[in-house]
């Protein structure tokens, strides 16, 4: 069992490591919903999808813990009955736009980094992928826990050094309290924008030993998740209507910044964010093969797991070789209704009366957990 005030952290940390993605190595997700509203109104925004994240992720992780359903497939049973099926496709259906988005962000990354061909960077990336799904679900959660630190680290160095030479600026962009309209729904829209993940990282919650613990996680995982977003929102204060007005907001800050060696530091620590993006995903289905093996078998054999994590990277490298960016973009928007409807809107009532009338559950006879 995870040590102390360990194991509240750790969902928050898988959970952040998942949601970053790709998204963070240009900027452009938090310029479209928090920067273009004002540097107050981008923190008014980030507020409500914080608030969203962690209200969301405490009722899951509360759900999961008290019908021991550690996968999502058990939860969507439980939840939607003979409709979880929904659920699973619109899940499959953005891990594998996912997947194709983090491997043309790999391959760009190593291309314009080191001059390697962009397949180089895919390879790696997908093998990191397979070994860290192979090693199972500690080394998942520590692998991902620790990275989270690193990050931190390296977003809280890079908001100190923008600070230093830009701290005026920064301020200024406060003190104007510029709030333009719309913030309340970038910030919900932000926030739906990238639920549906939550109940692929249910494993990360096994050993609460109570709902008020594993709600504890939920509200903690909301705060996670949004702080790096926070960091870089306020980095992109040192000149915000460049960075707004700009395709790489990213870039922006690096040409006022003139230092090189932070600007490696950065995209090497967003590259190990894809590798925890991708691992996160496929981990999740991973989890459900191995949990419904084991209902019908009574075990699950140990190569399964790298048999599902090469074959779900293999078909993800496709999609990202046939340049489905259009679609891509049409798909997200989509596939967030899609599990607004089959997830969020059923846990906010199904699930919430159900936790009401289990208080004090007791444990289901026969439950499988997922394997460590």
């Amino acid at each position: 069992m995870k040590k102390g005030f360990l194991r509240y952290l750790v969902p928050g940390f898988v959970f952040q490591s998942v949601v970053i993605g790709g998204g963070y190595g240009t900027g452009a997700e938090i310029t479209a919903y928090f920067a273009k509203k004002g540097m107050a109104g981008g923190l008014l925004a980030m507020l409500v999808t914080l608030v969203v994240w962690s209200v969301i992720c405490a009722i899951t992780f509360a759900f999961a813990q008290t019908f021991r359903t550690f996968d999502y497939r058990s939860m969507m049973v439980r939840l939607l009955g003979r409709f979880s099926m929904l659920y699973e496709l619109c899940y499959i259906a953005m891990m594998l736009m996912v997947l194709g988005v983090i491997n043309a962000t790999a391959g760009r990354m190593v291309e314009s980094l080191t001059g390697l061909h962009a397949s180089t960077g895919v390879l790696f990336l997908s093998v990191c992928i397979v070994l860290l799904v192979t090693a199972g679900t500690q080394a998942v959660e520590k692998a991902l826990s620790l990275w989270s630190w690193v990050l931190h680290a390296v977003y809280a160095l890079f908001l100190l050094l923008v600070f230093c030479q830009f701290g005026g600026n920064i301020c200024g962009e406060l003190a104007k309290v510029e709030i333009a309209p719309g913030w309340f729904s970038s910030g919900m829209q932000y926030a739906f924008y990238n639920l549906g993940i939550v109940p692929a990282l249910l494993y990360t919650v096994q050993e609460a030993q109570s709902q008020r613990e594993a709600v504890l996680c939920g509200a903690l995982a909301g705060v996670i998740g949004v702080l790096p977003a926070l960091l870089l929102l306020l980095a992109m204060g040192c000149d915000l209507s460049a960075v707004v007005a700009a395709q790489l907001p990213i870039a922006v800050i690096f040409e006022h910044l003139n230092m090189d060696w932070m600007y490696w530091l950065f995209e090497i620590v967003l590259f190990g964010t894809l590798i925890e993006t991708g691992t996160g995903f496929i981990k999740a289905l991973d989890d459900r093969v191995e949990v419904a093996l084991c209902h019908s078998f009574g075990s699950c054999p140990l190569w399964m797991r790298a048999l599902v994590a090469i074959a779900a990277v293999t078909v993800g490298i496709s999609v990202s070789n046939f340049g489905l960016s259009a679609l891509i973009a049409k798909g997200y928007g989509t596939i967030c209704w899609g599990f607004f409807t089959v997830y969020v809107l059923p846990l906010l009532t199904i699930g919430s009366y159900e936790l009401y009338k289990h208080k004090n559950p007791q444990p289901l006879q026969r439950s499988f957990r997922v394997a460590p």
